[in-house]
Formats: C-alpha cells, sequence, structure tokens
C-alpha cells in the first residue's frame, strides 16, 4: 500500500511540476519590475526556449539587486562583448570554461593575479601587453614551459625579479 502511494505520488509530481516551471515562465508570472527590464522580450517571449528565459529571469533578478555602479560596469561588459567579433567571442567562451574547470584556490590565485594587473598604471599595463606581443609564439611556448617546469621558489623568485622591474613597491601574493 505504501509502495502503491509513494508510486501515485511520484507519477503526480511528475506530471505537474513541468506544468509548474513552465507557468512560471509566463510574461504574465514576472513581477513588474522584470517585466520592464526585459521589456524588449515581450512580444516574443513565448517564442524564447525555457531555459533561456529562465536566465532572463534570474538575471533581471539580479539586476535588481545591483548597485547603480554594478549596473554601469555590466553595461560596460555589454558593450565590450556586443563589440566583440564572433571569434573573440568564442575565445573568451573557451577561456572562462577552462577557468572553470580550475580549482577553487587556482581561480582564485588567477583572480589575484588580474586584480594585481589592473592595480599597475595604464602605462605599465600596456609596456606588458606589448612586450607579450612582441614575443615570437615559440618564446611564448618556451616561457610556458619553463614557468610549468619551475618549482614555486623559483616561480617566487622570477616574480620579484619581475617586480622589480616594474617598481613594484609591494610584495606578491
Amino acid at each position: 500500500m505504501r509502495r502503491t502511494n509513494l508510486l501515485i505520488t511520484l507519477i503526480a509530481a511528475a506530471l505537474l511540476l513541468p506544468g509548474l516551471a513552465s507557468a512560471a515562465e509566463d510574461w504574465n508570472d514576472l513581477s513588474r519590475d522584470q517585466q520592464r527590464i526585459l521589456k524588449q522580450f515581450e512580444s516574443r517571449w513565448d517564442q524564447i526556449p525555457d531555459e533561456r528565459r529562465e536566465r532572463l529571469s534570474r538575471g533581471a533578478e539580479r539586476w535588481m539587486k545591483m548597485t547603480p555602479e554594478q549596473r554601469q560596469k555590466n553595461k560596460q561588459r555589454l558593450q565590450r562583448w556586443q563589440q566583440m567579433s564572433p571569434e573573440q567571442r568564442k575565445l573568451v567562451r573557451e577561456r572562462y570554461q577552462r577557468f572553470r574547470t580550475l580549482s577553487p584556490e587556482q581561480q582564485q590565485h588567477l583572480r589575484q593575479k588580474r586584480n594585481w594587473f589592473k592595480s599597475l598604471s595604464p602605462e605599465k599595463r600596456q609596456a606588458m601587453r606589448e612586450r607579450w606581443r612582441n614575443t615570437s609564439p615559440e618564446q611564448r611556448q618556451r616561457v610556458r614551459e619553463r614557468w610549468q617546469n619551475m618549482n614555486p621558489e623559483q616561480r617566487q623568485r622570477l616574480r620579484q625579479r619581475i617586480e622589480g622591474n616594474h617598481n613594484r613597491p609591494h610584495a606578491r601574493h
């Protein structure tokens, strides 16, 4: 008897839950704020795949919780994204996917490196970019291989040498 009741409950849930999920994605079920944010999608909302509607809905919720500064940063990111070529977008997606495969510690390390780079003056950042761009593909590969083969102490010494070349006043993380 218990098994029968459990089975009936599971079947009912399986039949009802998809309906509830899609009902929540109807345009009229969005809050007024979500509708305002997603206004450009209203006329074709029913044609948008469920998964994308869900992402748009969640994105609108995140947008509502952002500060004006966060919204401005996100607008700028979107503009940069829209200005990218399809090849550039593909490269960004691939890099992001690789980043997601890293351990949390590795991700944090990369975030610290990015923040360090962003803390440099625009001139220093540009000089570093130019130096890297002017490096041949073979040289770049050798640099990567050497870096991967270094132990932590060797890497730290190299970082200190690089920092000294860039007159960096404070220590690395």
